[in-house]
């Protein structure tokens, strides 16, 4: 606690008068155009690796970076219902990360979890069909794309073209980002040839929604 009043005391001092009048134009609103579902992890900072500022992000957070399918009521639902019906969003994102509690506990084995841990896990990726931790949190990335998939909004965008679901996979240890691309059914580095890659492919899917009016 005292870390988190001493950042505020040198927000203020050192940074507020920067974003003042971002903070005055967020005030009016909030535009951001990618859906961020990731761990809650403390070690997990989605602004500080993506370089983003506020206002860049809507994001969703819990145990795992889980997202249960459409038929089951959960906050996680409505935060993504919400966000992909009533904001701009062009691009969801499911970030799994290394070193995951969560995917640990579902290696161990959920009959040692409290009730309310295992039911939220059951959602995760089978830890039988994983050799590691590691392995499993990326294919828990996978599995949480497919339940987006239920979504009926979500659906219907991505049929229309309009939205893309992405599989990205954090390294602690590293820092490094990791895109999971279907092409070769692997998670890849984000270095310059991939984030070029990436580029390509989301500046046409900007410009189909600059084409609509939809932003």
């Amino acid at each position: 606690m005292m870390k988190l009043v001493q950042g505020i005391l040198e927000f203020r001092k050192l940074h507020l008068s920067n974003y003042r009048d971002r903070f005055s134009h967020l005030a009016m609103g909030q535009k951001p155009d990618s859906l961020f579902i990731t761990c809650s992890d403390s070690r997990v900072v989605p602004n500080l690796f993506t370089s983003t500022h506020p206002g860049h992000l809507f994001v969703v957070r819990n145990a795992g970076n889980i997202v249960p399918p459409h038929e089951v009521l959960s906050s996680e639902r409505a935060s993504i219902e919400f966000a992909v019906s009533q904001l701009p969003i062009e691009n969801i994102i499911v970030c799994g990360h290394s070193n995951c509690g969560a995917m640990q506990a579902l290696m161990e084995g959920k009959e040692k979890l409290p009730q309310s841990l295992n039911y939220w896990l059951s959602f995760g990726q089978d830890p039988r069909s994983c050799e590691s931790v590691e392995r499993l949190a990326k294919e828990n990335v996978l599995k949480q794309i497919e339940h987006l998939k239920t979504y009926p909004i979500i659906k219907e965008k991505m049929d229309q073209g309009l939205l893309k679901l992405w599989g990205w996979y954090f390294d602690v240890g590293t820092g490094d980002v990791f895109a999971y691309e279907e092409e070769v059914q692997s998670f890849l580095l984000i270095d310059s040839i991939e984030g070029e890659y990436i580029l390509s492919r989301l500046k046409s899917l900007h410009e189909k929604h600059k084409n609509l009016g939809t932003i």
